[in-house]
């Protein structure tokens, strides 16, 4: 039966509604002092036509204009001296080797104007799979950070040193992870040139200068009440459970104050030629950071991300939430707009695919990457819910989780009729569908981690919602529920309401 022009236009206005927006742990070894935390060096580095700085704001994959938020953006290269930790014989942390040089990089964002800072500063970890910093969830968390008024910062962590050094050897001379202890690792292999385990005291340096607003500082005029580190990946589980407890400032406080964690998986390794803790060693569960952690997974993250699960705590030691987000993907557009420019991903020795599609290889059948804000916006209220908790102990919401079929044997998540999955944070996406959200592609390379959506047959949009305005009303009283419960804030759900008025026009 063809469709009708009422019936396409209905089809049509449904999907692009929906579419828009667009245990004790362990402490440290008694080797390790606990003293208060030094500030690295950090000089300014100016850029220009000639010099830029790597992945700045306006080189994005989908630049953007930071002063015309009213933002800016610098640069400074940083140096200073950092230990090289490894386990002890009863699974301890212990100094490897002390007092290694090291140099690197950071980028702060934050509101021209102090009167409009909000006193947060949220540190991210960028990826480094392609060997450059990659702004992963500066990609998800942008918009709020900017409607907060929060400051933004990325540390350059050893593994994304040689992008740099390949795009600019000049401006970037100084960035160096050398290891101190060159020669055969344990095993009889030869130690690598870079040692990663420099990050660990560099990540709490770099805290304590964020928080040290003297005159010539980063932040200097700008005084930062918290800082929140995050990161896709295990750096932030790493550094949360075993060199947290012992970074603290001169007032006896933590550096960090909180945790933001995308895919928490376990402990990695802590030094170049170390090892990281078995899957089951008790080392590589979130517990008792001292500070609130929200771990935040996505449905299509749940499977291999079992061994996060634990319950959640309201305990003064152990503030913990985790939320498992219904229809979420593990890699969607929303990962790729920061990402470098194709020239400058060229220019730093990997660029792969399109602007469209950055990957080398493409799945069968070709996909868009995931276009509805899904995850972002879940991530919004996820960094008010951390703020208020740790400013001033608000307990953020409770989410069920995801539900998964045989758990113990095979598991699988388990999915209702529209192909989305049962529990875990809903919103109007899982709960009003105009789509399924799968969670893999067929194909080499990254396609078993690339989501991509389904369109619901304009059959069943119509006998499940009869016309468009029946879809906004339902959709609306989900959006608010949603506020209600948490998961949306506000000014997002005032602007996917907007959207969806729009689109009946």
């Amino acid at each position: 039966m063809k469709r009708n022009p009422t019936q396409r236009k209905f089809s049509s206005m449904v999907l692009n509604a929906a579419l828009f927006c667009g245990a004790t742990f362990f402490g440290p070894a008694a080797a390790v002092a606990q003293t208060a935390t030094p500030l690295p060096k950090a000089m300014l580095e100016a850029a220009s036509p000639q010099s830029p700085s790597l992945m700045s704001a306006d080189r994005y994959l989908r630049p953007q204009d930071l002063a015309a938020v009213g933002y800016v953006e610098q640069e400074y290269l940083i140096s200073g001296t950092a230990n090289v930790y490894d386990w002890d014989a009863n699974g301890k942390l212990a100094v490897k080797t002390a007092n290694a040089p090291y140099g690197s990089r950071i980028r702060v964002r934050r509101p021209k104007d102090p009167a409009k800072f909000s006193g947060t500063v949220v540190v991210e970890l960028p990826n480094a799979a392609r060997r450059f910093d990659w702004d992963m969830m500066w990609g998800y968390l942008s918009d709020e950070i900017i409607a907060r008024g929060d400051g933004w910062v990325a540390i350059t962590p050893p593994p994304a040193t040689p992008g740099l050094k390949v795009f600019d050897p000049i401006r970037y001379k100084d960035v160096s992870f050398a290891n101190p202890a060159p020669g055969d690792c344990p095993n009889g292999a030869a130690a690598p040139p870079i040692e990663e385990g420099l990050r660990w005291d560099m990540y709490s340096q770099v805290g304590a200068l964020i928080k040290n607003n003297a005159a010539g500082m980063p932040f200097g005029g700008f005084p930062v009440q918290a800082i929140y580190m995050t990161t896709q990946g295990g750096d932030v589980v790493t550094y949360m459970n075993v060199f947290h407890l012992q970074a603290k400032l001169a007032s006896g406080k933590f550096v960090y104050d909180g945790f933001l964690s995308k895919q928490p998986n376990g402990v990695g390794r802590l030094n170049a030629c170390g090892t990281a803790p078995p899957k089951g060693d008790s080392r590589n569960q979130i517990h008792n950071v001292g500070v609130p952690v929200i771990a935040v997974i996505a449905q299509g993250e749940v499977i291999g991300s079992m061994a996060a699960r634990r319950a959640d705590s309201d305990d003064a030691g152990d503030k913990f939430r985790l939320y498992e987000v219904s229809g979420g993907s593990h890699l969607d557009q929303f990962n790729y707009y920061p990402f470098a420019s194709m020239s400058d991903a060229a220019r730093a020795g990997n660029a792969q695919g399109t602007p469209e599609f950055p990957f080398a290889a493409r799945c069968t059948p070709e996909i868009q990457l995931i276009q509805y804000p899904l995850m972002p916006f879940v991530y919004h209220a996820a960094l008010n819910h951390l703020d208020n908790w740790a400013k001033k102990g608000i307990a953020p919401p409770h989410a069920d989780r995801i539900q998964v079929k045989d758990p113990d044997t095979k598991p699988t998540v388990a999915m209702d009729q529209f192909g989305n999955a049962l529990g875990g944070v809903r919103t109007f996406w899982v709960d009003v569908p105009a789509v399924n959200f799968a969670q893999s592609s067929t194909g080499p390379g990254n396609c078993p981690e690339l989501g991509h959506s389904n369109a619901l047959a304009w059959q069943k949009l119509e006998a499940m919602y009869g016309d468009y305005k029946s879809y906004i009303a339902k959709a609306s009283a989900s959006i608010d529920k949603s506020v209600k419960d948490g998961w949306l804030t506000q000014a997002d759900a005032t602007r996917i309401k907007a959207e969806m008025a729009a689109g009946g026009n």
